[in-house]
């Protein structure tokens, strides 16, 4: 008792003491070269420093908090690093990289907008910062949650983390770390697809992400809806620090510290503990997931830099039988297969600076290994009884050479990429068609060699007001005839800007891109001849052609506002012959999508228009104001456009926070999207006796694809930190709830079969052939609180 008074007593004077201290250098972001005597202020004061001969910086005696931090010189654009987190326990490290500017000093100068913009992407790109992903109510330290806040991004019913940008498929998303390709973000991700229900990133180790939902750069290739450009810290040169976080479902660590003179290593592992509580509470599945991450980094000197980066996962999901109490945990044990994920990349990265530009070279190597098995009544004694059992593996094997040069006005970049893919898998699955059961059963083994060209040249006019960029990427492969030659897969993209003062400001692309279908799909054989189906089919890559406009406000006190209008017209994307549905309205589900044969018939579009007003911090105050109307039509079996799986029309978002004295803060964030179409289950064949011993659950019937829609979605989140600053250590305590009014969204209902005492069907009177059926709500929603702690030493 006596050390909880101590405790009570010294909490509220822990934020006194004026220790904190911002220090990094400045750079110039072409060359990498030092800037020395360059300016550094925090925002809004007289505060600052001025950069020694080797362009480093210090400012001391400093309150811990939010800071935001300017830096300028003269001949360069200024920047602005917003939300420094300042501390007694361990110096924030600020690093600057400034752009030359192409103006004379006499001229008059359009300000360069603190917010983020390339000339090759003038709109469609919001950059998140560490404290924006952490702090985000209902966002868990979750980046595929957080930016449901952003316009265009659609908020899902399920605890999934899909990410459904302007009307796209969770599949059409690609995925960077420090230029690095990492192509699964998500625990127990759905292959052929990006979505999960937890991430494997740790926003630990971030610095900032840069999110495209257009207007993609030239060096990112197979991308449909976005790319999302993670940032990791660089890892301490001074002294090494500890994290520790208890979340909403797992346990983490995090380290970081220099290994060396000009070396150092950021590091972190996470373990779930979602599999007691799912346990304690009597449900019938135990996930469990694991994650490791790490970069390292070594700078020889100013001109060369290494960089080594991996992440990984491996996750487990098992039955727990001793939740068969009522009927429903009794169907879903039926229903849901034992499965198994781990995955990992790791990959490295040299850069080389020029006087006039840099050149990169990266390589690294992802793979994924998915298993899945399920028995009737989970009753492994016979093989008569197994219903699925999949496995399946992705290698991939990548090189990239880019150069980057900047001369005066103009700007150049270029390089080649190559890639091999090696896919092996296992199919054997019981499927229901018109005509009965059918099983499928092949094995596939699949190398693809893939390579791609690129080039982006950008230019400035009238004193920097017009800014133009055009490139150009061709990609091929070796899977088929219809893939290997690079111009049929010709990807031009043209950029135009023009600033009106320096406050209000037109920006316009468009461009064509191509993604490769999935390897589900690419490796899919026919049971009998061992064929592949599809490359006989003359299976082609998606294309998706996009023109985007917009108009930009840059407003007083960090804050803007943008309104832009999009359409993506999408040609050659996979049809599935078997199910009668184009793959565009798959992958918000768990397992794997695309296996299946398949053409390239199927076609679509979506369209609409988005508003957003952003405030970073001012004054305490934060907060994103967005709405997006949004249209999503793909083709049905009869070759009519009819609304996709991910046609929400309407999507709003409101997300807010204010900083309070003794470091209290509090968070809001509220989200509609409208009901998503989904397509009604075909519950006639489902009941079939048949059918349903081999499959226990019922399928869509895509003859009625997308015809009806759940209800509107909507939920409020509320978060409140409260951090307490020590000398040698950070505590920060924070209550996040999720759904704080338990909306509910009812979905179609699940069906089961009716059973008598000893568990067997109920076979219908009337229908000898079926079983009577048995229908569960399927109500999605719920309150779910969250008490964490982060703990920095």
């Amino acid at each position: 008792m006596k050390k909880l008074l101590f405790l009570a007593v010294l909490l509220p004077f822990s934020v006194l003491a004026q220790n904190g201290v911002i220090k990094g250098s400045i750079i110039n972001k072409v060359n990498n070269e030092t800037i020395p005597f360059a300016t550094v202020i925090i925002q809004g004061t007289t505060t600052g420093a001025v950069a020694d001969i080797d362009g480093k910086y210090v400012i001391r005696g400093l309150e811990p908090g939010l800071y935001n931090l300017e830096a300028s010189y003269v001949g360069f654009e200024p920047a602005t690093v917003y939300e420094v987190q300042v501390t007694n326990s361990r110096e924030a490290i600020v690093d600057f990289a400034l752009k030359e500017s192409a103006q004379n000093l006499e001229e008059v100068k359009i300000v360069a907008s603190p917010f983020t913009k390339t000339a090759e992407t003038p709109l469609s790109i919001r950059t998140i910062g560490i404290n924006e992903i952490q702090r985000a109510p209902g966002g868990n330290r979750d980046i595929s949650r957080v930016v449901r806040s952003l316009p265009g991004v659609a908020s899902t019913v399920s605890f999934r983390n899909d990410i459904i940008i302007r009307g796209g498929a969770p599949g059409e998303n690609r995925f960077y770390l420090d230029g690095i390709e990492i192509p699964i973000i998500n625990h127990f991700q759905t292959q052929g697809s990006s979505g999960g229900p937890v991430g494997i990133i740790n926003v630990d180790l971030l610095k900032e992400v840069d999110f495209y939902s257009g207007a993609f750069p030239v060096n990112r290739n197979n991308a449909l809806s976005s790319v999302f450009d993670f940032k990791l810290k660089e890892g301490r040169n001074d002294k090494t620090t500890f994290n520790a976080v208890v979340g909403a479902s797992d346990l983490g660590v995090t380290i970081d510290g220099p290994t060396g003179e000009n070396s150092s290593l950021i590091m972190s592992a996470r373990r779930s503990y979602l599999q007691f509580i799912f346990g304690a509470i009597g449900l019938p599945f135990l996930p469990t997931y694991n994650d490791l991450q790490f970069k390292y980094k070594w700078k020889p000197n100013t001109k060369n830099q290494f960089t080594v980066i991996g992440i990984g996962a491996y996750d487990n999901f098992r039955l727990n039988f001793d939740a068969n109490e009522t009927a429903d945990q009794r169907y879903l044990l039926n229903a849901l297969p034992i499965s198994g994920q781990w995955n990992y990349t790791i990959g490295g990265r040299y850069d080389h600076f020029h006087d006039n530009g840099s050149t990169s070279i990266i390589v690294s190597q992802n793979h994924l290994n998915t298993t899945s098995f399920k028995y009737l009544n989970n009753d492994e004694s016979t093989e008569d009884n197994l219903l699925s059992d999949y496995e399946a593996e992705e290698v991939e094997y990548k090189f990239r050479v880019e150069d980057f040069r900047s001369i005066n006005q103009y700007s150049f970049t270029y390089g080649v990429n190559y890639e091999y893919a090696d896919y092996r898998s296992h199919l054997f699955n019981r499927i229901i068609t018109p005509g009965g059961p059918v099983t499928v059963d092949f094995k596939t083994e699949l190398g693809i060699h893939k390579y791609g060209v690129f080039l982006q040249g950008s230019t400035k006019y009238f004193n920097e007001r017009l800014v133009l960029s055009g490139g150009i990427r061709v990609d091929g492969n070796n899977y088929s005839e219809f893939m290997s030659n690079p111009l049929d897969q010709f990807s031009p993209r043209l950029s135009v800007s023009y600033a009106f003062n320096e406050k209000f400001s037109f920006n316009f692309n468009t461009g064509i891109y191509y993604q490769l279908p999935p390897y589900t799909t690419l490796g899919y054989r026919d049971t009998d001849s061992g064929s592949l189906v599809n490359k006989e089919n003359s299976l082609k890559y998606i294309k998706s052609s996009h023109l985007v406009a917009g108009l930009e406000w840059n407003l007083k006190n960090n804050a803007i506002s943008t309104l832009e209008g999009f359409y993506k017209d999408y040609d050659q994307y996979p049809f599935l012959l078997d199910d009668n549905v184009s793959l565009a309205n798959l992958g918000a589900d768990f397992g794997a999508i695309g296996n299946s044969p398949a053409n390239s018939s199927s076609f679509g579009r979506s369209y609409g228009v988005e508003w957003m007003y952003q405030q970073k911090l001012y004054k305490g105050f934060y907060g994103i104001m967005a709405y997006t109307f949004v249209r999503s039509e793909f083709n049905d079996l009869n070759g009519n456009l009819v609304p996709s799986a991910w046609d929400n029309r309407h999507l709003v978002s409101l997300t807010g926070g204010k900083k309070f004295k003794r470091n209290w803060e509090l968070g809001v964030r509220w989200l509609f999207s409208g009901g998503a179409p989904f397509t009604p289950l075909n519950i006639d064949q489902a009941l079939v006796v048949d059918n349903w011993n081999v499959r226990p659950f019922a399928l869509p019937d895509y003859s009625l694809l997308n015809t009806q829609r759940a209800s509107n979605f909507h939920q409020l989140d509320i978060r409140i930190d409260k951090k307490y600053y020590f000398k040698k250590w950070t505590l920060d305590v924070y209550f996040d709830v999720q759904n704080v009014y338990n909306q509910q969204v009812l979905l179609q209902d699940f069906v089961d079969i009716q059973r008598d005492a000893s568990g067997n069907g109920i076979v219908n009177p009337s229908q000898p052939d079926s079983y009577l059926p048995r229908f569960i709500p399927n109500e999605n929603g719920t309150v779910l609180p969250t008490l964490g702690v982060i703990v920095e030493l």
